[in-house]
């Protein structure tokens, strides 16, 4: 049959032997790319009398979303809030280190910083479209330094503010601008953050809940003031307790806003949340839980020390602490890593532990239409795994951009 050239001249790619992630379950069904774009067969046949340019055999692997990871501090030795020279670079080397983990798009994550740094680093983060340079950019993750000093957690004391007279306007006189910027993590106890969640919300940026000592009702509050997000859950937060369970009472509480969905980071590496913790945050809200790696500087290299921000930190196998301390600072996960380690702990399906990785983290990120599905006309970001969730190929746009070769790299 041949291709109807008067929709578009570009080439018609027809994956076949493939099993795809749609609509929450594997289909044995063929996926249809042309111009970046995942194609509708039946609109091809029917409408446009057309058919593949291009069949490509994928020998019974499993097609997915592509990862989106929202909370990444670097990694292969690039550090996000250290403001040097080569930043740009820097990034780079990153978005296309990840691409071989399946992450297809990511929001470069500063942690609490001098303003000056803020101010050099940001206009260095431009969103843009992936491709073989490498994942796509969403816009930054700030977060911090508007948190807790009792859980700061790996965040310098002395970088830390509270919001004054001004607040909205003593965040923006911090970071120098919100251009480019996506989420901020801020701590909801503090004084004038209601204010300041509605400012951030007006403008289109994610207000994510952590760092903190809040208890349930100003977590509640925050949320209906437009917080939507909780970074990594059961981390530097409040532990639950049965008569205020905290931010994490969010998972079940009966004050959301009606049609608001809370979302939550797990950092799923076997190390900052105990498998039981995993389990009893996906059964309480499966719908809401978002894979994150919280990767550092020192993800894919040797162990030893390395920066975060303006901390030395030191890899102890898969553990990261502020030098000299315990106290846990990022992580060294690959995000393909964390999702693998989630199905295994929670012994979820394999469609849960994908959709954790690129569903979830698109709708908290309002793209859902674009990204984080296989759905007709949504951009054609996908990988492909086999049966055990190791990643042997991935595409941006419908193009290949990684492969695992032969010797298994």
């Amino acid at each position: 049959m041949p291709s109807n050239r008067s929709v578009s001249d570009a080439p018609i790619v027809q994956f076949t032997n493939c099993r795809i992630l749609r609509d929450h379950r594997l289909q044995r069904e063929d996926l249809w790319v042309r111009e970046g774009k995942i194609l509708n067969p039946e609109k091809l046949f029917f409408d446009e009398k057309g058919s593949a340019d291009v069949q490509l055999d994928c020998k019974g692997s499993i097609i997915a979303p592509g990862f989106i990871d929202v909370q990444i501090n670097g990694g292969f030795g690039v550090d996000f809030s250290l403001a040097t020279d080569d930043f740009k670079s820097g990034i780079d080397l990153v978005s296309q280190k990840i691409l071989s983990h399946g992450v297809t798009s990511f929001c470069p994550t500063l942690v609490t910083s001098p303003p000056s740094v803020y101010h050099q680093v940001l206009p260095q983060i431009s969103v843009r479209n992936g491709g073989a340079h490498g994942a796509g950019i969403l816009g930054a993750h700030l977060e911090g330094p508007f948190i807790s000093r009792e859980k700061k957690g790996a965040h310098p004391e002395h970088c830390l503010r509270t919001f004054e007279a001004g607040a909205f306007q003593d965040l923006l006189n911090t970071y120098g601008s919100l251009d480019g910027v996506r989420i901020v993590t801020l701590a909801p106890e503090m004084k004038r953050s209601s204010e300041v969640i509605q400012e951030l919300t007006k403008r289109g940026v994610c207000v994510s809940l952590g760092h903190s000592v809040a208890n349930l009702s100003q977590a509640e509050e925050a949320v209906r003031h437009g917080a939507t997000f909780i970074t990594h859950l059961f981390n530097a937060m409040l532990p639950f307790h049965h008569r205020d369970p905290g931010i994490v009472g969010l998972l079940t509480s009966d004050k959301i806003p009606t049609g608001q969905r809370v979302f939550y980071g797990m950092i799923s590496d076997g190390i900052h949340t105990n498998p039981a913790a995993l389990r009893i945050a996906h059964r309480a809200h499966p719908k809401g839980l978002v894979l994150v790696t919280d990767a550092i500087a020192g993800m894919g290299l040797a162990p030893g020390r390395h920066t975060l921000g303006q901390q030395v930190v030191e890899i102890d196998g898969l553990n990261t602490y502020i030098a000299g301390t315990k106290t846990l600072s990022g992580s060294v996960a690959t995000m393909d890593t964390c999702v693998r380690h989630f199905q295994e702990a929670t012994g979820c399906s394999v469609e849960t532990a994908l959709e954790a990785a690129s569903l979830h983290p698109a709708q908290l990120l309002g793209i859902e239409h674009n990204k984080g599905t296989l759905n007709y006309d949504s951009d054609a970001d996908f990988l492909m795994l086999n049966d055990n969730l190791y990643v042997q190929a991935t595409y941006i746009a419908g193009q290949e951009v990684w492969r695992q070769d032969a010797s298994g790299m």
